[in-house]
């Protein structure tokens, strides 16, 4: 682990020092979840914040790590447009939820729905240069590198691309929930819903393979038809729990509707 940090700082020293102040912010946010009491969803307002710097902490450091093998490519351009872009939203979202209002989906006054849209534009771009840098990966060749490894990168950064974009979904209809009103559920951190269709569940899925396909086929799989194979089963993963939130069903269904089910077919 200590070899890997040095040899992340040393390709990327910028969005190394951006990914681990992302990473002490999510500490700091999840501790406030212990010591404070206010809520947003009925959820403590600090757990958003907590995931969105933890999420841009493996994101960077993701990127830090892959964009280091692409010729000729200006990657103090891209540092600079992921730490102002996406800091904007975790500036945003904390200082939200330090007043327990709603970050996203808040349009009751016109600077809150100014600043919502702003959010959805600069995840949009990072999103969109990303899918350029994955452009640069199908079209340079990287004869160091062994095939199954830039598949992985390559079909990773596919499925981020497609299931970054999937938050419009979420964000034209005000809703991370089908079947009720952004509910979530006490599931661990994320607070997917354990009783109607939860729209974050395929987002996570989707953009975290970021960092699992390359992890597990430079350490594992070691082959790129296994690569390309296991690559295609996680974005199915990623399609069906999208389906499956979209029918208004929840991932994981919630003990109480069983109990209360077999109660009332008595």
């Amino acid at each position: 682990m200590i070899d890997f940090i040095l040899q992340l700082k040393h390709r990327n020293a910028t969005l190394f020092y951006y990914g681990l102040l992302c990473l002490v912010s999510s500490i700091v946010f999840l501790l406030l979840t212990k010591y404070t009491t206010t809520q947003v969803f009925h959820v403590n307002a600090w757990y958003k914040p907590f995931k969105f710097a933890f999420s841009t902490f493996l994101f960077a450091w993701a990127m830090a790590w892959y964009c280091y093998y692409l010729p000729h490519f200006n990657i103090q351009i891209y540092n600079w447009s992921v730490i102002i872009l996406l800091g904007f939203e975790i500036v945003y979202i904390a200082l939200q939820a330090s007043k327990g209002q709603l970050s996203h989906y808040n349009v009751s006054t016109p600077l809150y729905s100014a600043l919502f849209s702003m959010m959805a534009l600069a995840a949009t771009l990072v999103t969109l240069y990303t899918a350029y840098v994955g452009y640069l990966f199908f079209t340079n060749s990287f004869p160091n590198l062994p095939d199954y490894y830039v598949w992985a990168i390559r079909l990773s950064i596919v499925i981020f691309v497609l299931f970054s974009l999937e938050g419009f979904a979420m964000g034209s209809t005000l809703n991370h929930s089908v079947g009720a009103l952004n509910d979530n559920s006490n599931l661990f951190i994320v607070g997917w819903s354990k009783t109607v269709g939860d729209l974050r569940v395929a987002h996570f899925i989707g953009m975290h393979a970021l960092q699992v396909l390359p992890i597990l086929s430079y350490y594992v799989l070691k082959n790129t038809k296994l690569t390309v194979g296991l690559s295609i089963i996680y974005g199915l993963l990623a399609l069906l729990t999208l389906i499956q939130a979209l029918q208004g069903k929840p991932l994981i269904k919630a003990k109480t509707n069983s109990v209360h089910e077999r109660s009332t077919n008595r």
